[in-house]
């Protein structure tokens, strides 16, 4: 640990690597004096072919291993400290490897294929297990959403959403089209029809009759007292109105029953045309418009109204939460019930299957097409921005334990190779 930081402990492995190499070199400069020494003479004539090629083949590889990641004593030697120098290269070549070998759209879709997503997702979707655990999920994430929005926000952008839709709203044209769809096919007719029983029903109630002849009595006596007070001597003046309002209420029944009976009447027709009129007002009237468009401006700018839109969010977002907070949540059941049913309808259908397979193939290539340049721009512009002594370090200690086994096979097939030597010269002067 060093200020807090954990050891790679591939750095202590390399550390180690180097020292036992460095450690065969000097070992092998030290033969190859002794042997000099010894006059290399007998065995020390092999000693000192030995350790002399094994010392060159030690500071060829270490040279080669060195010129790698730097440049070897700080020379400027050329073709050293090949990979800082090569970097671009090494990027780009790293991005085309990635584009050509990962994002190919035709390898893609060819193990797509035989992957049959569609029928692995169908299966899935069938573990009762499996849809709870993803319903839940949706749940807790559902939750955290609404944790993360900005409330005073969102009401304004609802309310400014809610109002400025309702202000381009024409209030006059939809009225005259709900008109108009009320009124196809005479459903105006039915509807004068069930108006008019109920005034006939009204009419011939007995309460409604008193309260009729009470009114034309209050009145007579209001309008004309003088001759109130003379009928009376004749006819009681509650009588009188009894007997009008029961003979008034008879002939509104009996018109309202010749309404009724007949398809063709005066009232019918004079209805319809009203109707019809009113309704091309809605739709070609400006001045018609106008007023209904100011009235429903009025109906907008309605404090009440604007504190109602205002709640929307509030309301909405209380309800979803009280619900998703639930074990038993009403959405988190519908969606468990919706993905099973998904999953049953996919294992089931050999149709939905292909369908699906074929949106998912054609999702994957639309993908894979947009992300092949974007993703190789990526890795060649990450890798060049690496700084050079960083991106030597970090290859160095990937690779840096299997180089300096290179030193080490160096050193030995060098001293081999020196025996090998010395063993073909003796025999050729023998």
């Amino acid at each position: 640990m060093s200020d807090g930081v954990p050891t790679d402990p591939r750095r202590a492995q390399l550390r180690r690597l180097k020292r036992i190499a460095v450690a065969m070199l000097v070992a092998m400069l030290a033969g190859f004096l002794v042997s000099h020494l010894h006059g290399e003479r007998g065995i020390w004539a092999w000693v000192a072919a030995f350790c002399e090629a094994a010392a060159v083949g030690a500071l060829a590889d270490w040279f080669a291993v060195v010129a790698l990641f730097r440049r070897p004593l700080g020379l400027p030697i050329p073709h050293t400290a090949i990979i800082p120098r090569s970097k671009e290269r090494i990027a780009d070549s790293l991005a085309v490897f990635v584009r050509d070998h990962f994002l190919e759209p035709e390898a893609l879709l060819a193990k797509l294929k035989v992957f049959d997503p569609a029928t692995r997702l169908g299966q899935w979707l069938s573990q009762p297990s499996q849809v709870r655990m993803l319903a839940g999920m949706a749940r807790g994430w559902a939750l955290q959403a609404l944790d993360l929005f900005d409330e005073a926000a969102v009401r304004r952008a609802i309310q400014g959403f809610v109002v400025d839709q309702l202000r381009k709203w024409n209030a006059a044209a939809t009225a005259g089209e709900l008109l108009g769809l009320l009124t196809a096919g005479n459903r105006h007719q039915r509807v004068l029809d069930e108006g008019l029983r109920r005034v006939a029903e009204w009419l011939d109630d007995e309460s409604i009759r008193q309260r009729a002849s009470a009114l034309i009595v209050r009145y007579i006596r209001k309008e004309w007292p003088k001759l109130a007070s003379t009928v009376e001597w004749v006819k009681p003046m509650d009588e009188i109105g009894d007997t009008l309002a029961e003979r008034l209420a008879r002939a509104a029944l009996e018109e309202l029953q010749q309404v009724l009976s007949e398809p063709e009447h005066p009232l019918r027709q004079d209805y319809a045309r009203w109707i019809g009129g009113y309704i091309q007002q809605l739709r070609q009237d400006p001045a018609l418009a106008a007023r209904v468009d100011q009235l429903k401006q009025q109906v907008i700018d309605h404090p009440a109204v604007q504190d109602y839109v205002q709640g929307l969010w509030q309301r909405i977002q209380h309800s979803l939460r009280e619900d998703l907070s639930r074990p038993d949540s009403v959405l988190a059941a519908y969606l468990e019930r919706s993905l099973g049913s998904l999953g049953q309808a996919i294992g089931r259908d050999p149709a939905l299957r292909d369908a699906l397979n074929q949106h998912m193939l054609a999702g994957a290539e639309k993908l894979t097409l947009r992300l092949r340049e974007g993703v190789t721009s990526h890795i060649a512009q990450t890798v060049n921005s690496w700084d050079e002594h960083k991106l030597v370090e970090q290859l160095e200690l990937s690779v840096g334990r299997d180089l300096q086994y290179i030193r080490f096979n160096g050193t030995l097939v060098g001293g081999l190779v020196g025996l090998l030597l010395h063993a073909i010269t003796g025999w050729l002067h023998f």
